[in-house]
């Protein structure tokens, strides 16, 4: 699963994610991108599903690109346990996802029926609301 090699501090702060996606909001690598509609937290765990399923209805053609990564650290502290005493310990990590963000990126010469079938699946594994977005240039537009 993805994860930082090493951070410089253990445990972060929860945030906010006011806005939208200032970067990483269009399409670079690929023909295809799965596009987030809300903000929220993306587990690692959810990104290793979404990729697995994509890889699965590829059948190992094309190309894929991961356009987020898990970086912040999700603290939880242990069940029954009263209050006070510090900060849980580290459970996960999650990327922070704005609306706007290109999460995935398919591309590499794949039929374009089964590269939407593919983001669709990983659609399913996600807890944030997306949409399958194509390159402008695909569709008509100059770039």
């Amino acid at each position: 699963m993805l994860m930082p090699k090493r951070v410089k501090y253990r445990k972060q702060m929860r945030g906010r994610m006011k806005g939208k996606a200032q970067r990483g909001a269009e399409v670079h690598f690929g023909d295809l991108g799965l596009q987030a509609l809300e903000p929220g937290w993306v587990t690692a765990r959810q990104i290793e599903a979404a990729r697995r399923a994509i890889v699965r209805a590829m059948k190992r053609r094309g190309k894929l690109w991961i356009r987020v990564f898990p970086d912040k650290p999700v603290t939880q502290k242990p069940a029954e346990t009263r209050m006070g005493k510090g900060k849980g310990n580290v459970e996960f990590w999650v990327a922070v996802v704005k609306p706007g963000r290109v999460m995935f990126e398919i591309g590499g010469g794949l039929p374009e029926d089964i590269a939407h079938e593919a983001l669709r699946l990983a659609q399913y594994k996600l807890a944030i609301k997306t949409k399958i977005i194509a390159r402008h240039d695909r569709v008509g537009g100059e770039q």
